[in-house]
């Protein structure tokens, strides 16, 4: 069980990073560190997805 606990938090890291580092192609200005925190959460957001796409590809 920990060993998943642990996969879990390097895609969580993984995923915030890759966001972070590829944050200017996205549509947004603002509120960075709060986008990236919340990362999982907001892939329910369709134009958020889009946007998290692009920052992954950047």
């Amino acid at each position: 069980m920990p060993l998943v606990w642990l996969l879990l938090v390097v895609v969580y890291v993984g995923g915030g990073w890759r966001f972070w580092a590829g944050f200017r192609q996205t549509n947004f200005t603002s509120n960075r560190l709060f986008l990236t925190l919340l990362w999982p959460v907001m892939l329910a957001n369709k134009s958020y997805r889009q946007n998290f796409v692009k920052a992954l590809k950047g």
